[in-house]
């Protein structure tokens, strides 16, 4: 399964950024998107930004991702 994850934009190059959740950064392309600064939230797949989204969209995407893994890990 892919799954795409939301996070955080903290620096921005000229085709790349750094993006962070969770304290985990890590670096994507930007040559899907345009505009992107610090502060916005992206979709990160295979180390590629694919969509900016709304940050209240992004936080409740997180929120469910956690709950999803807080589950399984106590076998609900």
């Amino acid at each position: 399964m892919c799954v795409a994850v939301p996070m955080k934009v903290i620096e921005v190059s000229e085709y790349s950024c750094v993006a962070e959740i969770d304290g985990v950064r890590k670096s994507a392309s930007l040559m899907m998107l345009d505009g992107v600064k610090p502060g916005d939230y992206v979709m990160i797949h295979a180390g590629f930004a694919l969509e900016r989204i709304d940050p209240k969209a992004a936080e409740e995407t997180l929120r469910l991702m956690r709950e999803i893994v807080d589950n399984e890990e106590r076998g609900a």
